[in-house]
């Protein structure tokens, strides 16, 4: 029995290991490329392939040869995000402000030091052609990941820098622990966070943190878009206001007491130059 159970478990990571293959990057593959990144034998993957194939995990295209990611992966993960209450509270929120502000709108959750999508709006002025559900991104580099970080302490910070995660993007991307916790303290100070080109040329986002029942910051939620329609330096506090109010919305969905604070009594944001500009 016990060695029945071991290569049932081997027979499961060996598929996973072949799904998890496909990327962004490389959402095609040939039974050669998937031997070569999983080290797995040719008539291994071929038998395991077929079997996923047959089970709507993978798709062959009949032209090429190539495989794809199939249908039931989709559902698997309509399932997981219809599974999460932040998803399900955020979706229409986010959409709507979306709508409202012609902008892209993320949704991320803080999980293994970075943030993880779970959902993403665009509109109208900042198009995109993929969703970033399911795609990681840095906490360093990005409005969302500094709100979470700016609910960390010293220690963490710190550490998250000593692991090596602090890599520069771009030249505006912070890379210095002690940079950075001074712009975390900025964050704290007013509430939400900026980027700018930190990430990605081109690109500047407004982020806020979502807190759970207890208190502690799980997500964040961003405005984000191309540096001329963000327009930092004359919307700051327009955008910023915004997008605290949504994720004090999604805060109280999820159970936690939210102090709101007058519009009158923010910080006047609009008149500092955003960060990195």
């Amino acid at each position: 029995m016990a060695a029945e159970s071991g290569a049932g478990t081997q027979a499961v990571e060996r598929a996973m290991s072949l799904l998890a293959c496909f990327t962004d990057e490389q959402s095609e593959l040939r039974i050669t490329e998937l031997c070569a990144r999983t080290g797995l034998g040719q008539s291994t993957v071929s038998r395991m392939i077929s079997s996923l194939d047959r089970l709507g995990y993978v798709v062959q295209d009949a032209r090429t040869g190539l495989y794809s990611l199939g249908p039931s992966a989709v559902t698997l993960g309509s399932v997981a995000l219809n599974n999460s209450p932040l998803f399900c509270a955020a979706r229409p929120i986010a959409q709507s402000l979306a709508h409202a502000t012609g902008l892209g709108v993320n949704l991320a959750e803080f999980r293994d030091d970075r943030l993880f999508y779970l959902c993403n709006f665009e509109g109208a002025r900042s198009p995109k052609s993929f969703t970033m559900s399911g795609r990681t991104a840095p906490l360093h580099a990005t409005g969302m990941g500094k709100a979470i970080l700016a609910a960390q302490d010293g220690e963490y910070v710190q550490n998250y820098f000593a692991k090596g995660f602090g890599h520069a993007y771009t030249p505006h991307t912070i890379t210095e622990p002690a940079a950075m916790k001074a712009v975390l303290a900025e964050v704290r100070n007013r509430g939400y966070a900026t980027e700018v080109e930190e990430l990605a040329f081109g690109r500047a986002c407004v982020a806020a943190p979502i807190h759970a029942r207890g208190g502690q910051v799980v997500a964040a939620l961003s405005l984000s878009g191309p540096l001329s329609e963000l327009d930092l330096a004359g919307r700051q506090q327009e955008l910023s206001l915004m997008v605290v109010e949504a994720a004090d919305e999604l805060s109280v969905a999820l159970g936690f007491t939210v102090t709101f604070t007058p519009r009158s009594s923010l910080p006047l944001s609009s008149q500092e130059p955003p960060h990195g500009a």
